[in-house]
């Protein structure tokens, strides 16, 4: 029989140690340096045994301030739905208000941003042609639960008070409200999920562990003449998000 890896042991006495309270949820462990000196193991073996407990949940990273003991973090129901597109308001808003929490978000908008290949393969425009690019970061009382980064063709909004997705008169009202404003009927979406991992960036912002299990959505809102209106790359952390396709269908 092999021997457990050391990492693996480390692991295992510092998840007992949290079992037996000895650090509270949201608590900050010792630095990696004292408790490699404590238990006398190296500085690596603890920083992989704290990354296995990050990826398990145990423990959760803050860039630049330390590993904490995780607190629990319920999933929260993401519905996909094309009727809530015909509703005013955000379908992240009424999804969160369903769980009794409080949504909000931020967003980074920049306009004229050239599309790269495969964003134009999707617009059906030219590579290179310019986009209003928008990304976005979804809480739910304050912890991130999803990203978003949305890209529309510049020409369709420009000029408009509509241009930028979260400012203006129609802020944070929807690709379907704001293409109305311009005379654009939008009158459907294709969503493409498939599961992934998590990147560097991507966990940082989550607040989970890099490779981690997601969900990457592909949409593409058209408008009712078969054009491209809008694109985005949807990510839905596993750990954090159940995601729910609700189809509705005419009598």
């Amino acid at each position: 029989m092999h021997e457990q890896a050391p990492y693996l042991r480390f692991a295992d006495e510092l998840r007992k140690r949290i079992e037996d309270q000895e650090w509270t949820p949201g608590e900050r462990l010792p630095s990696r340096a004292q408790l490699a000196e404590e238990c006398g193991v190296t500085d690596g073996i603890v920083r992989r045994a704290q990354e296995k407990l990050i990826a398990e949940g145990v423990l959760t990273g803050r860039a630049g301030s330390g590993t904490y003991v995780a607190e629990p973090r319920e999933r929260v129901r993401v519905v996909r739905s094309p009727e809530r597109e015909r509703t005013s308001g955000s379908a992240f808003e009424a999804d969160m208000a369903a769980l009794g929490k409080r949504a909000t978000w931020e967003s980074r908008s920049d306009a004229m941003v050239p599309a790269p290949a495969d964003i134009a393969a999707r617009l059906g425009i030219p590579e290179g042609d310019y986009c209003v690019r928008t990304t976005y970061e979804y809480l739910a009382n304050d912890k991130p639960v999803q990203l978003s980064t949305s890209w529309e063709p510049y020409s369709i909004t420009a000029g408009s008070l509509v241009v930028m997705p979260e400012a203006g008169p129609l802020a944070g009202e929807g690709v379907v409200r704001r293409m109305a404003e311009v005379g654009i009927k939008v009158t459907r979406a294709a969503e493409r999920p498939e599961p992934g991992h998590a990147d560097a960036e991507e966990a940082n912002l989550l607040g989970i562990q890099k490779g981690a299990l997601v969900t990457r959505i592909q949409r593409t809102y058209y408008s009712d003449d078969g054009r491209a209106v809008e694109t985005a790359d949807i990510v839905v952390p596993t750990a954090l998000c159940e995601i729910v396709y609700d189809v509705s269908f005419g009598s």
